[in-house]
């Protein structure tokens, strides 16, 4: 299994997720900011994400991302399958043609067995587990800020009345007066 960053940075991405879509829609800008993960990748990996039904979108001010189901039913190799991470260690691509011409190479069978191994693993670890476990090393998950758009903490200024003539015929009004 060729696992790049595409893998890792969907999975990584999907345990952010999970830690705080509890608070509501979790936007990719903060995911982004929080892994140090591109914008424009994790919108093409939520795409993907979203079209393979593990996460849902919401529109709008306080939308974003949440789980598409409970995170004990999403495993890891949903995740990566999911955003079309080949999961297959051998050379022909489990076809069995390594050497050309239908014939496999020596190491075949150790490769094909590899690769029945990891998807029995990254099958069996799911969404939640990895979620607990950052939780159980003490990854503390901040509350999403409430946002306040009436209230500033800082004192509201008064304009400056300037009682000034506003044109030239104006000034010369009021110079002819005195």
């Amino acid at each position: 299994m060729r696992l790049t960053t595409k893998g890792r940075f969907a999975v990584t991405a999907m345990i952010d997720l999970g830690l705080r879509q509890s608070s509501g829609p979790v936007t990719l800008a903060a995911i982004s900011q929080r892994q140090q993960i591109s914008l424009s990748y994790l919108e093409q990996l939520f795409g993907k994400l979203r079209r393979n039904d593990l996460v849902e979108s919401t529109r709008g001010p306080g939308g974003g991302y949440t789980l598409a189901r409970q995170a004990a039913d999403i495993t890891v190799a949903d995740i990566i399958v999911s955003v079309d991470e080949p999961m297959d260690a051998t050379q022909c691509a489990g076809k069995e043609n390594c050497m050309g011409e239908g014939s496999r190479c020596m190491t075949h069978d150790l490769w094909a067995s590899l690769n029945l191994r990891m998807v029995e693993f990254l099958s069996s670890v799911t969404l939640q587990k990895l979620v607990d476990d950052q939780l159980a090393k003490g990854l503390q998950v901040e509350e999403k800020p409430s946002i306040k758009r009436a209230i500033s903490a800082l004192p509201v200024s008064q304009p400056i009345r300037i009682n000034a003539p506003n044109s030239v015929f104006a000034l010369g009004n009021a110079f002819s007066k005195s």
